[in-house]
């Protein structure tokens, strides 16, 4: 990491974010550095574990946990601001939620054509208080007058082109649109950087009604005993069908053969079984 000079191309990653940058202090001479799609915070910790027990060589790792498309938009840039500093490392892996960001990659030169793989699936519910107070049935009570939504931003957040889907099959580009601009307008649809952490925060303590997650968070919200209940979209309209995780090494990583460890045992049993037991769909299902 270096101090930060003025450069306006470098992404800012939020200054409270801290909790999502894993062993920062390690980030210029660790063994393995991972970017991997921010809604995995919850599992990160007993993966990486399991990991070094059967690989006890790679002794130090660095991984972020941010939403992809920030992490994205660091690669692409070469670094990113936190803090006044520049983290200016490149990851060895990098994992996503959208095919897109994996071709934009390669686009760039930092992957060739087949590098990544899918690993694994998730779906979409709606995150809401305890007890639901705004009486949130169905997707389309998003559109309602005065509900206020915690809304992943599309500039950072991948999971907002699945939420924005949702949207459209639920109630056409009118939905879209009251939601994304005429609410937003209003001060209803209220934007995240990093979802994951604003949401179950904003829903807690009922600054909004509603918020769509992953699954997932939900399940990690409520073994954290906070005060959340969920609402099912349905199966037509969850995104289960089309939500698939991907992952790759870069061309230019800096630890190429610890890399390929890591990729060899995102794919074992052993570790699809973790995600599983945190909500995950695993591969094989």
């Amino acid at each position: 990491m270096v101090e930060y000079q003025e450069k306006s191309d470098f992404p800012v990653i939020p200054s409270d974010r801290e909790d999502d940058l894993h062993n920062l202090d390690f980030a210029d001479s660790a063994d393995l550095v991972l970017f991997v799609a921010g809604n995995q915070f919850m599992v990160m910790d007993e993966l990486i574990r399991v990991f070094q027990e059967e690989h006890s060589d790679v002794k130090t790792i660095f991984y972020e946990t941010l939403p992809p498309g920030l992490e994205l938009k660091q690669i692409l840039a070469g670094g990113a601001v936190f803090q006044n500093r520049v983290i200016d490392v490149i990851p060895d892996i990098y994992a996503s939620v959208t095919e897109k960001a994996m071709d934009r990659l390669e686009r760039n030169g930092f992957i060739t054509k087949g590098d990544y793989f899918l690993y694994l699936h998730n779906r979409i519910v709606l995150m809401v208080p305890e007890s639901n107070p705004a009486g949130i049935a169905s997707v389309t009570d998003l559109g309602r007058q005065g509900v206020r939504i915690s809304q992943p931003n599309p500039e950072y957040e991948d999971i907002a082109y699945y939420i924005v889907d949702m949207y459209r099959q639920a109630g056409g580009e009118g939905l879209v649109h009251r939601i994304m601009e005429e609410k937003r307008a209003e001060g209803t649809t209220i934007m995240t950087v990093v979802h994951h952490r604003e949401t179950p925060l904003r829903i807690v303590k009922r600054t909004v009604d509603v918020g769509p997650v992953w699954a997932t968070e939900v399940i990690h919200a409520r073994k954290g005993d906070l005060s959340v209940d969920m609402v099912e979209p349905g199966e037509d309209l969850d995104q289960s069908d089309r939500i698939n995780y991907y992952i790759c090494r870069l061309k230019n990583a800096a630890h190429p053969e610890n890399a390929e460890k890591y990729l060899d045992f995102i794919q074992s049993a052993r570790a699809q079984a973790i995600y599983e037991a945190h909500g995950f769909v695993p591969l094989s299902r």
